[in-house]
């Protein structure tokens, strides 16, 4: 099977229906675009296809391309990714591109979720409470990441310097890390692929080590990195690689 033959039998497999390559105004970008992503990175390291939507669907909602989010929230259900699962991946996106992108991103799944008879609301997931939310969230923060962040803003004034470790302990790892639906490395793996969309190259460093300790080897992380390439073009994803190698294997 040739890279065109892979692609379309890739992207029938996820999206229902065979590729038409002659369909819309300019059927040679489809076929480029198809034969690059399904018959190609789609096919890339050890990554299984539920993994590789859900990253497709994180690096759409980081990016707001919300008409291919549409697409691609059906070809993960196509290929097994729950409801849940997808809900999850959207709402672990909040801490990294803000609330505003992220209601942008749950909107259009729950429109899918919808016309494929999925009843809203779905499930609670959360596991915390007030009371709790820092405790738990530092029980998860601190065997991937120590005090980084805590040391890294200890220059600040007093009154100050506290203030931003402590909201990212309770808001990135105490209300999000801490849900269920989503396993920790799954999490960690597609926060990665979402700085690596933002080129946020310092904190994929930060994330590739911590990934590391959460279960994630390093070809996994290169292999959803090439995944993420398609998404965010070459210069975001080579630099998150290159980030990911310095890093790594300094540790």
């Amino acid at each position: 099977m040739d890279r065109v033959e892979l692609s379309a039998a890739t992207y029938e497999q996820l999206f229902g229906m065979p590729p038409d390559p002659t369909a819309g105004p300019d059927p040679e970008l489809g076929v480029i675009l198809r034969s690059v992503i399904f018959g190609e990175v789609f096919h890339i390291g050890e990554l299984d296809d539920r993994t590789r939507e859900l990253i497709t669907v994180v690096l759409l909602v980081t990016t707001q391309s919300l008409p291919q989010l549409r697409a691609h929230t059906g070809a993960a259900l196509n290929v097994g990714v729950t409801p849940i699962e997808l809900r999850e991946a959207v709402y672990q996106c909040a801490p990294f591109i803000g609330f505003p992108r992220t209601l942008n991103g749950v909107g259009v799944i729950n429109e899918v979720f919808v016309e494929r008879g999925i009843a809203l609301p779905l499930p609670a997931q959360g596991t915390v409470t007030e009371a709790d939310r820092f405790e738990r969230g530092r029980a998860i923060q601190q065997p991937l990441y120590g005090d980084e962040i805590h040391d890294s803003f200890a220059g600040l004034p007093d009154g100050l310097r506290d203030v931003v470790p402590r909201l990212l302990t309770e808001f990135c790892f105490g209300d999000f890390s801490t849900r269920n639906g989503l396993d920790l490395a799954t999490r960690e793996l597609l926060v990665l692929c979402m700085l690596a969309a933002l080129g946020a190259d310092v904190q994929v460093s930060a994330h590739a080590r911590g990934n590391l300790v959460a279960g994630n080897s390093v070809e996994v992380q290169v292999a959803a990195l090439i995944h993420c390439l398609p998404y965010i073009g070459f210069p975001h994803a080579l630099n998150a690689i290159r980030a990911v190698q310095d890093s790594t294997q300094q540790g």
